[in-house]
């Protein structure tokens, strides 16, 4: 037993308010940013989520997160045991969730309505996070507009920048900047709670069939910015999206500001990843500057 499995079993337990022993963990696969594990006293079993003892903030804003979700008791999302740092390594302790890959996902369209429903008077959120391994900031703002092009696509374009992706990206990226308004036209969105980084892998569903949403990145911004994720990647159910679309249509225009939506997290595949997702942030800028002449 490592002396992080003893600190991270004491604080289990003081979280639970009993005496828990970790006695044994399991490495799980398929996360981008954290290593992942199961582990148990035999009784019960927690998920853990662990990274350098340096980025323990992004478990805090991850935590943080997790309970403005429950709070909207909409989705389901786990709920957070503990998080801290033991022997050196941050740690995000989580309820276990037995999920799997199907389920009702007529319940999740409904579900994330009613969700987007929770709204506040400004866009962003109370404290900054993080999107995958890339910051994301946000800073209350009035304005959609001004929001999505300081906080969003500007600060990505600016990080593509140091990370060396310059040339025809940042200069056609920055016409799109000044054209945002055009795109934006007569589209007033409230700012709604939005998990924020609604890929495929990031929801499943348990036994019964009840939907789960985990690995959020949360804001209050248009929830169109959800539901085009869902459609970025893929992994969504026909289900979903007609049982979401009854619960509360979206707006005229919806095409154009899905591709908007989704540069901002190509954008941010391209810093973290580089390769093809450069090329294809290109080409989205270029769309969306055809739509503006």
């Amino acid at each position: 037993m490592s002396a992080f499995d003893v600190e991270l079993g004491r604080a289990i337990g003081r979280a639970l308010g009993e005496t828990f022993a970790l006695r044994h963990g399991s490495a799980l696969h398929g996360g981008d940013t954290s290593e992942a594990r199961r582990v148990g006293d035999g009784v019960c079993s927690f998920f853990v989520k662990t990274q350098p003892a340096a980025r323990l903030a992004m478990f805090e804003a991850e935590a943080a997160g997790l309970a403005e979700l429950a709070a909207a008791d909409a989705v389901r999302v786990p709920q957070v045991i503990c998080h801290g740092v033991a022997a050196g390594r941050a740690y995000l302790v989580l309820e276990d969730l037995p999920l799997q890959a199907h389920g009702d996902a007529a319940a999740l369209g409904r579900a994330l309505a009613q969700q987007h429903r929770v709204t506040s008077t400004r866009f962003g959120w109370r404290q900054d996070n993080w999107i995958g391994a890339t910051a994301q900031p946000n800073p209350w703002q009035a304005d959609w507009v001004r929001f999505w092009q300081e906080a969003r696509l500007g600060f990505q374009l600016r990080l593509a920048a140091r990370n060396g992706h310059g040339g025809a990206l940042q200069r056609d990226g920055e016409t799109l900047l000044a054209g945002l308004g055009a795109i934006l036209a007569d589209h007033a969105p409230a700012p709604s709670l939005l998990h924020g980084d609604l890929w495929g892998g990031n929801h499943g569903y348990l036994g019964d069939g009840s939907p789960v949403i985990f690995d959020p990145a949360p804001y209050f911004g248009d929830r169109e910015c959800d539901i085009a994720m869902t459609e970025l990647f893929g992994g969504f159910a026909p289900a979903f999206h007609a049982a979401y679309r009854d619960a509360w249509p979206l707006d005229a225009g919806y095409p154009v500001r899905r591709m908007l939506y989704n540069l901002y997290h190509v954008l941010n595949h391209a810093n973290m990843f580089g390769g093809g997702y450069v090329g294809q942030a290109h080409r989205l800028i270029q769309q969306l500057l055809a739509q503006m002449r």
